[in-house]
């Protein structure tokens, strides 16, 4: 929405992808929703629109620290909110030539992902340090779902 601050927009966002998909009468199911943006000087940075595109934010990222903001909401299928929150991440990026982001843009990986990178892969390289929580740069806090998840009564498991 014009005028909507990034943190606002990935807390609606994500509330509109979880109560989306949560179903009143369905059982008792949580459903999560989530949503991500990349924050550069107050503006949010969308995922690239094709390689060129990618360059650019990566160029624009280059030698500079930004925000990883994300959006998270639990929904029960009851219609009940049960949690819903946001979480800033700050990242310092290392100097990155034209040539290493074209090369990187190549790959194809910085497509889809917001800030044209992805920590987890071979974008992670250009990360010199992270303040906060590494998983909400991946997309989701998990340290933040995990926490209110527990809060709610619930006890989440891994495999």
């Amino acid at each position: 929405m014009a005028g909507e601050s990034p943190g606002v927009m990935v807390a609606r966002l994500a509330m509109a992808k979880a109560t989306a998909v949560a179903s009143p009468g369905a059982g008792s199911r949580i459903v999560l929703g989530a949503d991500t943006t990349v924050v550069l000087d107050g503006m949010s940075l969308g995922k690239p629109a094709d390689a060129d595109d990618a360059m650019d934010t990566l160029l624009a990222l280059s030698g500079r620290s930004h925000e990883v903001m994300s959006g998270y909401a639990l929904v029960a299928d009851a219609g009940e909110t049960l949690a819903a929150g946001t979480v800033t991440t700050v990242v310092h990026m290392r100097e990155i030539s034209a040539a290493e982001a074209a090369a990187y843009a190549a790959t194809g990986e910085p497509m889809g992902k917001a800030g044209a990178y992805a920590i987890q892969g071979d974008g992670g390289r250009f990360v010199e340090l992270v303040e906060g929580s590494f998983t909400n740069v991946m997309g989701l806090p998990l340290e933040a779902v995990e926490q209110e998840l527990r809060a709610a009564g619930l006890t989440p498991t891994g495999s």
